[in-house]
């Protein structure tokens, strides 16, 4: 199970590079071929079920039988230094199957859904929704001063690297949008993240 967190941290964060050019100006890579902006915005996956909090809120909108047209949204949220995961099956309705971690079947899909750990959020096409109904229908708080589990900091949040001036829960889930949500230390916040394929038929 450590082993295959670890390979989600590696992943999430190569992911969060993505878009980038060959020929783009930036810091040198290090001796692992990352560069060292990057491994400055890396944390590792907090251990312990803070750090993994429960999909146990409502789903919200119509439960559909199939998946539907969705745009894709990426939410990274860290409290006290380290990775807090989003959990896998928000929004959708039992029973569910699994396979390496991932949702591969639900009795229904809820407007807004994720289908693994990796933070990627899939939203209706056509409605509109932001952060705060994310954490709703995760069932977790989400304040100025609370994010899930963890207080003790002013909650702050970065949407495609820039600092988000209103309040948390008002970000809206647009396509491709990168949105960091820190609480504790800083976190230098990703501005991109390499978006997977949406998925196949077999969700549909």
């Amino acid at each position: 199970m450590r082993a295959a967190l670890a390979a989600l941290a590696t992943a999430i964060l190569l992911a969060a590079c993505g878009g980038a050019s060959k020929s783009s100006v930036g810091p040198p890579p290090t001796a692992s071929g990352i560069p060292a902006s990057l491994l400055a915005a890396a944390r590792p996956i907090g251990r312990g079920p803070r750090f993994h909090p429960a999909n146990r809120g409502p789903i919200l909108g119509s439960c559909r039988p199939t998946f539907g047209d969705r745009l894709e949204a990426h939410i990274e949220v860290f409290g006290a230094n380290r990775v807090v995961l989003l959990a896998k099956g928000i929004g959708t309705g039992g029973p569910r199957k699994f396979l390496d971690g991932r949702l591969t079947r639900a009795r229904c899909f809820g407007a807004i859904v994720t289908l693994d750990p990796t933070g990627t959020v899939y939203v209706r096409a056509g409605s509109r929704y932001t952060l705060g109904d994310l954490f709703r229908t995760w069932g977790q708080t989400l304040t100025s001063s609370q994010v899930a589990s963890f207080t003790g900091g002013r909650t702050t949040v970065y949407v495609d690297g820039r600092l988000w001036g209103r309040t948390a829960a008002s970000v809206p889930l647009t396509e491709h949008a990168e949105i960091v949500v820190e609480i504790g230390p800083h976190v230098p916040p990703h501005r991109r993240f390499a978006f997977p394929p949406l998925p196949t038929e077999s969700l549909r």
